[in-house]
């Protein structure tokens, strides 16, 4: 588990990482609420990837949207003056995406309001023939926000552990890819385990735990390969790193005045600044506009508190559930997430604050989930699950709408912020 309270959890190895594999997406309900779409098939191609595929499964995704299956369209056009209105509205649906692809790689498309049979959206994006993938993401990102009228997060990465062999031909890497599950990168392996990354906010860094020289200790690597660097090897435990809002700082749980405690130090390293002074174990910093959400067992049981980002008095967030640990935050502080346990079962539980009589609602259905972690526009939330002997990545809806297993196995996954630059 990430950031996990018992930190003699830490040095369990993982079981061997399962082949990738297509995702399956699991309708849990409440899925006539999301809004009806038919990303039709792009003219032209882009190599192995189908860009109105990778659309289509973005949009779903999220949990807002309902894609239409390719073979119900009751026609594909291409352009605006092929499309008939009539016959997408009888067919149900509230926008039409068409595309076309040409040249290197150049994608022109147009999303339509059905009802109102006007164009609402139309760009061009060009760039490599190997980015169709990153092409189809933003695209997915541009339609999300004309629609609801906030930033898509399907244009960012994920950050997770993978791992394979057992005792001493264990392996353990720490690796990054699309927020999709594609495009797999390494950047760091070790026969010594590794967990807990965490992206700096602009993407280009990656904090996490090592336990290369023997002892854990919490290292900053740049995410394009450059150096790495050491900015917590106290004596005892050194774990959970979370950048701050600004990425000029990290917050750390560190034992090495006595229980394990929230730190705060440079991002480049130094001294170390003490946050929390409770009895007990306090781990698993959760970095949010509103403030720094931990786990504490200060209580008795772990449950989730705030403080402010300069430490101070804490406030309790969580109550329902036996155990409530590894919150993760949006960026806005809106969309919470713990892995809540109740009766030996873990599963990980969502709040949306900006909905009305806000509650807890359980998005996972698997027996040992843990590590959630949060999309920047609070949408959608990615966890590790057991199954089996291995762990496998999960993305859920926030609203619990939709699931869906990524094609890669890992634990402990972390969602980069929205990425600036085109591909």
């Amino acid at each position: 588990m990430k950031r996990i309270l018992s930190f003699a959890l830490l040095c369990m190895a993982a079981a061997s990482a399962n082949a990738q594999q297509n995702p399956q997406v699991d309708l849990i309900g409440g899925r006539d609420e999301a809004l009806p779409i038919a990303v039709v098939p792009f003219s032209g191609g882009a190599g192995e990837a189908d860009v109105a595929a990778v659309i289509a499964a973005d949009l779903n995704r999220s949990g807002h949207f309902k894609s239409m299956p390719v073979v119900n369209m009751p026609q594909k056009p291409v352009n605006a003056s092929d499309i008939d209105f009539k016959a997408w509205q009888n067919a149900g649906q509230d926008f039409i995406l068409i595309g076309r692809v040409s040249g290197g790689l150049r994608v022109e498309y147009e999303l339509f309001d059905v009802s109102k049979q006007t164009r609402v959206l139309g760009f061009a994006k060009t760039s490599s023939a190997n980015a169709a993938r990153d092409i189809a993401h933003q695209i997915a990102d541009d339609v999300y926000l004309k629609v609801t009228g906030k930033p898509g997060s399907f244009w960012t990465r994920l950050a997770f552990i993978q791992s394979s062999g057992t005792g001493a031909n264990a392996r353990y890497s720490l690796a990054i890819a699309d927020a999709d599950g594609y495009n797999v990168r390494v950047l760091d392996s070790s026969n010594k385990p590794l967990m807990s990354p965490a992206w700096s906010p602009d993407g280009s860094k990656i904090a996490y735990v090592s336990f290369a020289s023997g002892n854990s200790e919490v290292k900053v690597r740049n995410v394009d390969g450059g150096g790495e660097t050491t900015i917590a090897a106290f004596k005892g435990v050194n774990a959970a790193p979370e950048f701050s809002m600004d990425g000029s700082r990290i917050y750390v749980s560190l034992s090495k005045d006595g229980d394990p405690d929230i730190y705060v130090i440079g991002a480049g390293g130094g001294g170390a600044t003490r946050l929390t002074q409770q009895l007990g174990i306090d781990t698993s910093p959760a970095v949010s506009s509103d403030g720094v959400y931990f786990t504490s067992d200060r209580g008795g049981r772990p449950q989730v508190y705030r403080m402010s980002a300069n430490g101070g008095s804490a406030s309790r967030v969580t109550f329902q559930g036996e155990y409530n640990a590894d919150p993760a935050v949006s960026s806005d502080g809106q969309v919470i997430a713990v892995s809540q346990g109740t009766g030996g079962a873990y599963r990980i539980a969502v709040m949306d604050k900006e909905k009305p009589g806000a509650q807890w609602n359980v998005v996972s259905s698997g027996s040992l989930d843990s590590s959630p972690t949060v999309a920047p526009n609070g949408s959608m939330v990615a966890y590790s699950s057991r199954e089996g002997a291995g762990d496998a990545l999960h993305v859920s809806a926030s609203n619990g709408r939709v699931k869906e297993r990524l094609p890669v196995s890992g634990r402990d996954p972390a969602w980069s912020n929205l990425r600036k630059n085109s591909p």
